[in-house]
């Protein structure tokens, strides 16, 4: 009798880890394609601020990094000194690079879909 219980215990254990997969992935599905929108936007705008904040404000990155606006916590940046380029990524989404050109100030590479 124990073990039928440790059975149908684990069945439903199952059954509920099947049924949040269920919804995180139908949420991914219905909102994708919103949130990649979003990921590319603020990605784009971050490497650009922040490109700015450094190669032409002349600040440290990490001074740059106050210069997020809410939301945009899970970005990071990273800084190419000798490309004289920032990077901002949103894990596993999105990720964007604005690069100094004299003449021009930071400008965003081409997206590629």
């Amino acid at each position: 009798m124990a073990n039928n219980a440790r059975k149908s215990g684990t069945g439903k254990w199952l059954w509920a880890i099947g049924g949040v997969a269920l919804l995180i992935g139908g949420g991914a599905w219905a909102y994708g394609e919103e949130i990649d929108g979003q990921a590319q936007a603020g990605t784009a705008y971050m490497a650009r601020v922040a490109c700015s904040c450094r190669f032409v404000g002349g600040r440290s990155l990490d001074d740059c990094e106050k210069d997020k606006l809410d939301g945009m916590e899970l970005i990071t940046l990273v800084d190419d000194v000798e490309e004289k380029s920032v990077t901002a990524r949103f894990p596993l989404v999105a990720a964007n690079t604005a690069t100094y050109r004299e003449g021009y100030g930071c400008v965003l590479e081409e997206w590629r879909d």
